[in-house]
């Protein structure tokens, strides 16, 4: 039997593909490469197995995804594929949310047609917008600030309904921010146009790719005036959804729907993490504090006690650590996989 990865040529899919390989579980990655590259099913497979078996496909075609999961014997299932930026939502949210709740609404209709009944949802920390109090639980307002956090609340609730009325079990990752990259240096994050994130448009800049990092935010009522958030490691949260599949086949694990937050429990403000940066690179990251952006918060960062006691997982890797191999990858790819 088989996990399929939907999205498993994207930066979070493809660290996680590797992760389950690493695991022991036979991988299928299914990828419409609309936001990703073939160059990185390359790399997954230099890490895994060179035949490891990838369909072009939009999670979105409950066809293509029912014959994925036939043709590979497929029992359980690892969901990705999703647009994920924040401006870009704000900017097309008819398109986000077509896409976003399209993929889960095929992928959930071909899992119920070919009798496969266990799914890790990759959700996000956006669901609790503005939380009102830090740490976030799970029992935490949900409320989203952005079209993007919308869908993702949109794709919780269309989960929650299928499991109510049987059939399917799923885990929701509410994850917070990934990154780093795997430590070979082969595999990592390789954004189409100007980063929508952190550390990918910091890293950019280190490598001269971009010529500043925009702070977005000076004013927030932080220690530095900058927003904070909650940073793990990539390869953490790979291993997170290992600890899920895993939890999901115990015959005393979860049923039904059920969150759980993916994060290291502490926040760091962005102004921390450029000098962090600017540490572990050897060189200061030029970077200027800009008006705020349209859908941000102040900060945010993850209550992790239910993962460690439900899914036996917690972040190990420190921020350098991201950082390190997060370089690493800029480094050895300055202007991404297939230049």
């Amino acid at each position: 039997m088989a996990v399929l990865v939907t999205g498993g040529a994207g930066y979070i899919g493809s660290h996680t593909a590797v992760a389950l390989h690493d695991a022991g579980r036979q991988v299928v990655v299914l990828d419409d490469l609309s936001n990703s590259s073939p160059a990185a099913v390359d790399a997954l497979r230099s890490l895994t197995r060179p035949d490891l078996p990838f369909v072009e496909a939009d999670a979105a075609d409950v066809d293509s995804v029912g014959r994925t999961l036939a043709d590979h014997r497929v029992d359980e299932v690892v969901h990705f594929a999703a647009f994920k930026s924040v401006s870009g939502s704000i900017s097309d949210p008819e398109g986000y949310h077509r896409n976003n709740v399209g993929c889960t609404a095929g992928v959930v209709a071909a899992m119920r047609a070919h009798g496969v009944s266990r799914l890790v949802f990759s959700s996000s920390c956006t669901v609790y917008g503005e939380p009102n109090h830090v740490p976030v639980t799970e029992a935490s307002p949900i409320g989203a600030t952005n079209p993007y956090g919308a869908t993702k609340i949109a794709c919780e609730e269309l989960l929650a309904a299928e499991a109510d009325v049987g059939g399917l079990d799923v885990l929701l990752l509410r994850y917070f921010n990934p990154v780093g990259s795997h430590p070979s240096g082969d595999l990592g994050e390789d954004p189409q146009g100007v980063p929508d994130n952190l550390v990918p448009y910091l890293m950019q800049v280190a490598v001269g790719r971009q010529e500043r990092l925009a702070v977005f935010g000076g004013d927030y009522d932080t220690p530095d005036g900058s927003a904070i958030r909650d940073y793990l490691h990539v390869m953490d949260l790979a291993e997170g959804h290992v600890a899920a599949l895993n939890a999901l086949a115990d015959g005393d694990g979860p049923t039904g729907c059920t969150a759980v937050n993916l994060g290291t429990g502490t926040g760091y403000s962005v102004l921390d993490v450029v000098a962090a940066a600017s540490r572990v690179i050897g060189q200061p990251v030029p970077h200027e504090v800009v008006g705020r952006r349209a859908g941000d918060i102040e900060r945010i960062w993850a209550d992790p006690a239910l993962a460690i006691d439900l899914l036996g997982w917690r972040a190990t890797r420190s921020l350098d650590e991201m950082l390190v191999d997060h370089w690493r990858w800029q480094q050895r790819h300055p202007n991404g996989y297939e230049a």
